[in-house]
């Protein structure tokens, strides 16, 4: 297979089990378009979070492990642009939240000031302790207050601030554009919490930064899932508004039911379908543009100095580059791309749940997207995305049909038989190394490497 033929068939045999998927039961496909969509609208959110990914490190080599945080953040903009405002929060606190958030911050700008202004000593020191104990403690003061007053608000079913969806609590479905207007707010979430990390963390060695970034990861998790007045914490927010149709809509409509019976395909099917598809083209649309806009910086000389920065940094410094800054550039930029995604994960799926971001899916499963796709090419950190994902569905039932294999000879009431069948539903975290392993040995640089 020579190298540019390479890229469009790895994307057709993608193509083919997709189809596969939806169209026949053989083997381990299930034969249901509902499923085959299902699969391929979260492969397209991995593929763009992989190419986040790609941009920092195979870019700019920075290994961030805090993918997590990033996309809990475009998760966390999906509530706060697209919910409505909780009625009586902002008065019965929220301003007063917003205040002592100000007062945090200004605490901090005036201990920045004090210290250069200062000269070097023991007074310096006293009143930097000083300034910063008054005012952590008159924020929290101003703080808990708020939150205690936005919590108790029906904590039931919001205790939180809510959004700014126009639509009001009876309304806001209505609203299903603002959905759409959080994708690009979740990344500027995160490019802005990804401009803080770079700013204290780039400076570091490699496995130094992976530590940081796993760490602040934690961090932006541990305020997602604990402070209940921004997003309900783990008693998660439900019902967000969708960007396309609501099955139910499409079933009590005569022209889609006309359609759909025109077609001799069952109503709820259809409209289960149809939904599917939609937000199928949405996240394609995406895509394309993040892609078509990874190649064009790629191939621009701005592309060609990251990769001569990743290659060989002493060597970049001695040509003039500044090489922290551009490392904040990339780092920015494809955390933000992970923002993004992670708000459309959280618009796809209706709803936020701080508890499932867990680093196995968040980090591990990203980067291995990236390695087996091939790192510092876009398209093949897109098709790893594809790829790994739909193999980390079908892994349970392509482990049910191998145990089927190997124990067929064996007598049935076998412990080993009953342990081997039950093992298989386990196979993912071993499937997933194998594969990194076999990519690794026959592949190093990936399925479609870097040219």
């Amino acid at each position: 297979m020579t190298k540019d033929m390479r890229t469009p068939i790895l994307f057709a045999v993608m193509a083919l089990l997709f189809i596969l998927e939806g169209t026949t039961s053989f083997w381990v496909f299930s034969g249901s378009w509902n499923t085959s969509l299902a699969i391929l609208n979260m492969a397209l959110i991995s593929a763009i979070m992989a190419l986040g990914v790609n941009l920092q490190w195979g870019y700019a080599g920075l290994f961030n492990v805090g993918i997590m945080g990033f996309v809990a953040l475009g998760g966390l903009a999906t509530v706060l642009i697209s919910m409505p405002a909780t009625p009586g929060a902002w008065t019965g606190g929220g301003f007063q939240i917003v205040f002592s958030l100000l007062l945090g911050a200004g605490t901090v700008a005036a201990a920045i000031s004090l210290f250069k202004r200062m000269a070097p000593g023991r007074n310096r020191g006293i009143a930097l302790f000083a300034l910063l104990a008054i005012g952590f403690f008159l924020f929290r003061y101003v703080f808990d207050g708020g939150v205690e007053g936005v919590e108790a608000i029906n904590p039931a079913s919001t205790g939180n601030i809510g959004g700014l969806n126009p639509g009001g609590p009876d309304g806001y479905k209505d609203h299903g554009y603002m959905a759409l207007i959080a994708w690009p707010v979740g990344g500027l979430l995160a490019a802005g919490a990804a401009w803080i990390v770079g700013k204290t963390a780039l400076g570091l060695r490699s496995d130094y930064l992976a530590i940081a970034t796993l760490g602040i990861a934690e961090i932006v998790l541990a305020v997602v899932k604990n402070e209940d007045w921004l997003a309900r914490g783990v008693k998660n927010v439900i019902g967000l508004p969708r960007p396309v149709p609501y099955e139910v809509d499409l079933q009590n409509s005569a022209e889609f039911v006309a359609k759909a019976e025109s077609w001799g395909a069952d109503v709820t099917t259809a409209s289960t379908i149809a939904v599917k598809l939609s937000y199928g083209l949405l996240f394609t649309a995406v895509l394309l543009v993040l892609l078509v806009l990874a190649q064009l910086s790629l191939k621009s000389p701005w592309g060609r100095m990251m990769r001569a920065i990743r290659d060989n940094e002493v060597a970049a410094q001695a040509m003039g580059k500044n090489v922290t800054k551009r490392h904040l550039q990339i780092f920015v930029l494809g955390s933000a791309i992970c923002g993004l995604a992670g708000a459309m994960m959280t618009t796809l799926d209706g709803q936020l749940t701080p508890g499932s971001y867990q680093p196995l899916r968040f980090t591990f499963l990203i980067w291995v997207m990236v390695i087996v796709g091939g790192s510092g090419n876009n398209f093949g950190s897109v098709l790893g995305g594809l790829l790994i994902w739909f193999f980390w569905i079908k892994v349970e039932p392509i482990g049910n049909w191998l145990m089927q294999v190997v124990t067929f000879g064996m007598e049935d009431g076998s412990s080993l038989k009953a342990h081997l069948l039950n093992s298989a539903a386990h196979m993912r975290l071993f499937s997933m190394g194998i594969v990194l392993l076999l990519v690794l040995r026959f592949s190093p640089r990936g399925l479609i490497p870097e040219k």
